[in-house]
């Protein structure tokens, strides 16, 4: 698997970064690390184990540090810190950049960027947005959808109805999001999150129909951008000689990039009421994490009668 990286483009769009450094080209930079600095002992003169691929953040005391330097100083450590190649710098609170930071970035082609954001809400962000963007990430053929809350990944063969059952849930007031291809990236070792790829991100395909736009058709409440996945359901047809789980007492996992997610295998037949199905399953996956288990409580009701009975 590649290792993931981020155009630094798509951090300026989607944080609203004002470039002061347009003549720099950046198509070309990425972003390889989640992690984030804020250069202050770098701007002491420590440069001994400085990772050069970390976003580096100017806040309000390394700008009041900086003010403390006289211009040679500034000169030295600026020239340093930007020959090190570093994606960008970014001065938050609206702080800007004097004229000896601009020629060394220029130098060195390393982008200037200004937020008007408080700078350790800015840096836990970006590093959220970081971590979710440069995480580890495989594409499997399904549909994700937000039940309650809660994110059901729909898995099955081609044909079988995920994109029905997705549309009919979505008509009842849950949210799509995404259809045909979902993107999974692991985020941590308990936590999946999925999103669609850019090019059929809100459109779900109903055979016999074509191409749907269910953001235009039903609004932007039933849609999503990203979801964590919570569990999973395999349709598939239904066989009269397969054994199916009528209780549910045994928890049944599939697991994606390590992790493992709770699962269901459910029979698909005519008449069955997919969406209704996977409402309730969500419900039932919900009670459970807040520690009730249905069929746990049918069995207990059920050994109590058989105890009352053989008192008699």
């Amino acid at each position: 698997m590649a290792a993931a990286t981020v155009k630094l483009s798509k951090l300026i769009e989607n944080y609203s970064l004002k470039n002061l450094t347009p003549d720099i080209d950046i198509s070309d930079i990425r972003i390889k690390s989640p992690d984030i600095v804020r250069p202050s002992l770098q701007l002491a003169g420590f440069f001994e184990h400085f990772d050069n691929e970390r976003v580096e953040i100017i806040g309000f005391v390394e700008q009041s540090f900086i003010e403390t330097m006289d211009a040679e100083r500034k000169k030295f450590i600026y020239d340093k810190l930007c020959s090190f190649k570093v994606p960008c710098i970014i001065y938050c609170r609206d702080m800007y950049p004097d004229e000896y930071m601009f020629e060394a970035a220029r130098r060195y082609g390393v982008p200037l960027l200004i937020t008007d954001q408080a700078t350790s809400p800015f840096m836990a962000e970006i590093i959220r947005w970081l971590n979710v963007q440069l995480a580890p990430c495989i594409s499997i053929h399904g549909v994700l959808v937000d039940v309650y809350g809660e994110g059901v990944l729909i898995m099955g063969e081609s044909g079988i109805g995920k994109s029905e059952a997705a549309l009919e849930l979505i008509k009842r007031g849950h949210r799509l999001v995404t259809d045909d291809v979902v993107e999974i990236r692991k985020v941590s070792d308990e936590t999946l999150i999925g999103t669609a790829p850019d090019i059929t991100r809100h459109f779900i395909e109903l055979r016999g129909i074509g191409i749907v736009d269910v953001k235009t058709l039903f609004g932007v409440q039933s849609v999503k951008e990203t979801q964590e996945i919570n569990m999973v359901i395999k349709l598939e047809e239904w066989s009269k000689d397969k054994e199916y789980d009528r209780l549910g007492l045994e928890e049944q996992y599939t697991e994606f990039l390590g992790n493992k997610v709770a699962c269901h295998s459910i029979p698909i037949r005519p008449g069955r009421n997919i969406a209704i199905i996977v409402e309730s399953a969500a419900v039932n996956f919900r009670q459970k994490q807040m520690g009730y288990n249905a069929a746990l409580s049918f069995i207990e009701r059920v050994q109590s009668n058989f105890g009352r009975t053989d008192d008699k």
